[in-house]
């Protein structure tokens, strides 16, 4: 049995705990606000591009001319994965549903002859793919949104995959994030980014009696303009996804470990109180014991 002396200490750790989990949920709830406040500022813009680009690739389909982005190159050889995870820990099973997804991916692409590469966005997301990847990991980055997530920050993450692009290093792009639901639920979610892929949508094929629309400038020089922005929005909106559901999973991650706390502080005083109650008891004894010999 652990000594009174044991125990407190054990209730002065657990409540230290206690506080740090507590501070870090309310500053996870903060952050959370903003986040939700900043995905439901873009969503709109980003599925509406998506529509837009969906409508215009439709009449480009097999026509001669097509952007490369819209088209690929024609084969699948080699998958580029874009992983998106935090740099810090502490947010529950946040980072490794995204993790336990990439690595479904690269075990169905692998035994199917495909080459891998991957591009990690986070700490988390490189340490957790080094160990049994790390020959396929092409780059890693960091501090992505350490304070906010930025269009810059996204742009240049675009760029970056463009010139793989233009250099022939990949035939499809795909980027894997949680996709924000609510504080509890976050969706794993596998985006292919290139080439472009269009939710389908019922703008995207003009029904029977529909305006005819015609397009100035033409639809290559809208598609050719628009593929390389659109790829940026899309990755600027998985960020933001991203972002908030990391503060969601730790806010409720926190909350849990708040709770966890505080039940086994009430356990570890119950125990301190029986095990003082009980070396009361024995000197009591001992007291009586000793007085009855004398």
């Amino acid at each position: 049995m652990p000594s009174l002396k044991a125990l407190r200490v054990r209730i002065r750790s657990v409540r230290s705990t206690q506080k740090i989990t507590s501070a870090m949920k309310v500053v996870a709830a903060s952050r959370l606000r903003r986040a939700v406040e900043h995905v439901e500022a873009a969503r709109p813009y980003g599925q509406r591009m998506e529509r837009v680009l969906a409508s215009l690739s439709s009449r480009m389909a097999g026509l001669p001319g097509a952007p490369p982005l819209l088209v690929g190159t024609g084969k699948a050889d080699t998958h580029l994965i874009v992983v998106a995870t935090s740099d810090r820990g502490l947010a529950g099973g946040f980072n490794a549903t995204i993790l336990r997804e990439t690595r479904r991916r690269i075990r169905e692409l692998l035994p199917a002859g495909k080459i891998v590469m991957v591009l990690t966005i986070g700490r988390k997301g490189r340490d957790g793919l080094r160990r049994d990847y790390g020959r396929l990991i092409h780059d890693s980055l960091t501090d992505i949104g350490r304070r906010q997530v930025s269009f810059d920050e996204a742009r240049d993450i675009a760029q970056r995959i463009l010139v793989l692009y233009q250099e022939g290093r990949f035939d499809v792009a795909t980027i894997i994030y949680n996709r924000f639901r609510s504080a509890m639920t976050q969706i794993v979610t596998a985006h292919q980014l290139i080439p472009f892929q269009g939710a389908a949508d019922e703008e995207a094929v003009p029904a029977v009696g529909a305006a005819i629309y015609e397009f100035e400038p033409s639809e290559e020089e809208i598609l050719a303009e628009l593929l390389p922005k659109n790829l940026a929005v899309q990755i600027y909106t998985a960020l933001l996804e991203n972002a908030a559901s990391e503060q969601g999973a730790r806010m409720t991650a926190m909350d849990n470990a708040t709770r966890n706390a505080g039940e086994m502080i009430d356990r570890l005083t119950l125990n301190y109180n029986r095990t003082r109650q009980a070396a009361i008891t024995k000197e009591l004894i001992e007291i009586i014991s000793g007085a009855e010999a004398l």
